[in-house]
């Protein structure tokens, strides 16, 4: 068996037994190309399960090393990635390794201890950056506003404001159909699938369901299994366009570069979070795997914490007189 049919059997494991998201599985697969590629060249062969079982932990590191290497070196004119991006790559490639080589021996018979032998690099952990309450609050009015068709300011007024008010990713709420939203009318709450296809109920506020509800009345195609939030041609919305949307926003606003959709899920956690919400409930309420995910959080109110003492406190600055 060659290793690139290794490769494709366990991606096809990943997402069959393990759930895994199109994103992760298409991240491991990039990586695990590029490793098998540098193999190809190192042997001057098409690698096999025989040359898997036979790398080294030398190997590895030579590997990862010119991986990272190449990121960090301009090339035909492609800004360099930073240092931390490329210890979050490593991380990430290392994880991918460790994972491929417990599949061959546990399913094709191949052992090899090199890659548990690996370090993965620690990674600056990057904290939350929420928008304040007001632009969190009204992003789906303004966005909507500066559309000219009707349909799709209605349909982005109710996506960005759910998007808030639940703490959704965008995959999460584009995903969703009719059916979904009329159970969460009658119920009081949503059903989210996120990732690893874990299920979670988010509680729906009197403003986001009345939003929502207005919006089920103007759909152009309601019926059950249609998306919930369509594209102008029909068929499901591309995220793309809906960060498309945001970007000219914040734009016309002059709002930093990190108000995304997915800022809007940062802002859901942390005024939840300011106004008092257990972090347990908050870890439910976005659906992360790990409390160890939802604290990042609170770094992020204390990393705001500081900035504040230091902007206002008498004696933040060396120097200064009482």
């Amino acid at each position: 068996m060659t290793a690139h049919e290794a490769l494709e059997k366990f991606l096809a494991w990943l997402t069959a037994e393990r759930g895994a998201s199109p994103r992760t599985i298409e991240a491991y697969r990039s990586d695990l190309a590029l490793f098998l590629g540098f193999l190809t060249n190192h042997h001057a062969d098409e690698p096999t399960l025989t040359t898997l079982g036979a790398v080294s932990l030398s190997d590895l590191r030579a590997w990862l090393a010119h991986e990272q290497t190449r990121a960090l070196t301009p090339q035909h004119g492609k800004i360099p990635t930073t240092r931390d991006k490329a210890a979050r790559t490593r991380a990430r490639r290392v994880s991918a390794l460790r994972s491929f080589y417990r599949f061959l021996a546990r399913h094709l018979g191949t052992e090899n201890p090199a890659p548990s032998l690996l370090i993965r690099p620690r990674a600056k952990v990057p904290l939350p950056r929420p928008l304040p309450k007001p632009e969190a609050a009204e992003a789906g009015e303004e966005i909507a506003a500066l559309e000219r068709n009707s349909m799709v300011q209605e349909r982005d007024k109710a996506l960005f404001l759910l998007l808030y008010g639940g703490g959704l990713r965008i995959s999460e709420a584009l995903n969703l159909n009719i059916s979904d939203l009329d159970a969460a009318l009658a119920a009081g709450f949503l059903r989210v699938t996120g990732k690893g296809g874990r299920e979670r109920l988010v509680p729906l506020v009197p403003r986001v369901s009345d939003t929502l509800r207005h919006w089920r009345r103007l759909h152009p195609s309601p019926a059950p299994d249609e998306p919930l939030f369509p594209g102008v041609r029909g068929g499901r919305l591309n995220p793309g366009v809906a960060q498309r949307a945001m970007r000219e926003w914040r734009r016309s606003e002059g709002l930093p570069e990190h108000a995304t959709p997915h800022a809007l899920r940062h802002s859901f956690a942390t005024h939840m979070m300011e106004g008092g919400a257990d972090l347990r409930a908050i870890q439910e309420l976005l659906g992360h795997a790990s409390l160890s995910t939802t604290q990042r959080y609170t770094l992020a109110d204390e990393a705001l914490l500081m900035e504040v003492w230091q902007k206002a406190h008498p004696r933040a600055t060396t120097g200064s007189k009482a």
